[in-house]
């Protein structure tokens, strides 16, 4: 037997719920969004004429987005001035970084390589701008990628970019690493080297500036260890090594002239300068020449750094540049650093906190 409590009341029916909302929405008429709110937000999608929309679950994959439509999305990044949050002050850089798609490079020999590169590309934005269109960066890209070569396609997308987003300063860098079969000291063997090289393209105040970063991964001999070696060996024929380690130079070329500076003729600089690269291919000669090579070119990371200015400065090709080497050392727990530069382009009064850890390099 069913027991129904005197309290109980019926569920309405369809007419007394009909009746309910329409003398809801004579309220609601009166009312203000906040009164409306405060009683219930969910009131606001009810009192609709329209109703609360229900909205497909399945992707649309026969949707023709025309023009019409594409002129109706909305545009934020290029609304008014309205819209800017936090100061409105202008920004220096603002872009993209590492956008990748294959780029193809000329080679000193006369042939073409097509490498993976890795694209950041920033505009200066002015204080009443609220923001930039960022796909259009990368559509200057791919609009250039396939016609020309490395700093070409640098200077068609940034002019490209610049007219687009109508903007005074820009900056493009490419970065890539670079193969070279490079022949083992005495075996006969080759293999081949990896340089990482950044191409900067720099448009300020109507001046551009064609840049070139390589980094030479080198190694370098304590010159005061290998003495005191010489002297235990020497005075208590004692065994003794001296201590060397991996080191790394970024160089900085800002170009300068007509003529082309290959990126073989900046490797073969660094190579002239500290002949003390790493080796790709090693057999057990190749492994005692290389002993005898770095005796026979102990440096401090002062001496690097001086030798490869010594090189960078013969060439009219280069204007500007800076030397950062880094000597990542075996002998302490810290690295011997060092920074020359030449000229105002690379001048700083700060340096970035991360400089010296971009120079660890780990294949």
């Amino acid at each position: 037997m069913n027991i129904h409590p005197n309290d109980m009341q019926a569920l309405p029916d369809r007419d007394e719920a009909e009746a309910a909302l329409s003398r809801l929405r004579q309220w609601a008429a009166a009312a203000s969004d906040s009164e409306i709110n405060d009683l219930d937000p969910a009131l606001a999608r009810l009192l609709s004429d329209e109703g609360y929309p229900l909205l497909s679950r399945r992707y649309p994959a026969g949707f023709d987005a025309d023009e019409g439509y594409r002129a109706s999305l909305p545009d934020l990044q290029n609304g008014p001035a309205s819209l800017i949050r936090g100061s409105r002050r202008t920004i220096q850089h603002v872009g993209i970084s590492n956008f990748r798609l294959p780029i193809r490079y000329r080679t000193r020999a006369g042939g073409e390589i097509s490498l993976e590169s890795a694209v950041t590309g920033t505009v200066s934005l002015e204080a009443d701008k609220k923001g930039i269109n960022m796909s259009r960066i990368m559509r200057s890209f791919y609009a250039h990628a396939e016609k020309t070569f490395s700093f070409e396609v640098i200077e068609a997308a940034l002019d490209d970019y610049k007219a687009d987003l109508g903007t005074l300063d820009a900056r493009i860098q490419m970065r890539f690493s670079y193969p070279l079969r490079v022949d083992s000291l005495r075996s006969g063997l080759s293999g081949y080297q990896y340089y990482d090289i950044a191409l900067e393209l720099v448009e300020r105040g109507g001046e551009r500036l064609r840049i070139v970063h390589l980094d030479y991964v080198y190694s370098s001999t304590c010159p005061c260890s290998l003495e005191l070696s010489e002297h235990a060996r020497r005075e208590r024929r004692q065994l003794a090594t001296p201590h060397s380690q991996r080191s790394v130079a970024r160089i900085s070329v800002v170009l300068a002239g007509t003529d082309r500076l290959w990126f073989e003729d900046l490797i073969d600089m660094a190579r002239r300068a500290v002949p003390t690269e790493t080796q790709v291919m090693v057999k057990r000669e190749d492994e005692q020449a290389f002993a005898e090579l770095n005796a026979a070119n102990p440096i401090f990371v002062e001496d690097a750094a001086r030798l490869f200015s010594a090189e960078l400065e013969q060439d009219e090709r280069i204007g500007d540049f800076r030397i950062v080497a880094s000597h990542q050392e075996s002998l302490h727990s810290h690295d011997a650093v060092s920074i020359l530069t030449e000229g105002p382009t690379f001048e700083a009064a700060s340096l970035d906190p991360g400089l010296f850890g971009t120079l660890h390099h780990v294949r």
